[in-house]
């Protein structure tokens, strides 16, 4: 049993800035890959940021400069700083974690935090 928690959503005006987190829990050693998707209704999920144990970030050109994802090993916790907000950055942000890099790894996904950017 694994457990993805997010926090730090809310509603913010364009240029703002909000840090969400979510930690893991449950039956889980270290978690290879952690990161974050997002996703509007009846829009596809999209990548937004991922980041090896060993804190290699990657993202999505959208993101690219604005976010800035890291991570606490120990705590098994990943954050995502989110400047200069912008309304297309509107959407659920959905936690995810990988527990192997291998082929038959799991991957874990959160209940979600809602971002919603409006003036």
């Amino acid at each position: 049993q694994v457990q993805l928690v997010e926090s730090g959503g809310g509603l913010v005006q364009p240029g703002e800035s909000l840090r969400l987190s979510c930690t893991a829990s449950g039956s889980i050693n270290s978690m290879p890959i952690m990161g974050w998707y997002r996703q509007d209704p009846g829009k596809e999920r999209e990548l937004v940021a991922t980041i090896t144990s060993r804190g290699r970030p990657n993202y999505s050109g959208s993101v690219k400069e604005r976010f800035t994802i890291s991570r606490e090993n120990t705590k098994n916790t990943v954050y995502l700083q989110m400047n200069s907000l912008k309304p297309e950055d509107t959407a659920v942000y959905v936690c995810y974690a990988r527990n192997s890099l291998a082929v038959e790894g799991m991957n874990y996904w959160g209940k979600g935090t809602l971002v919603t950017v409006s003036s």
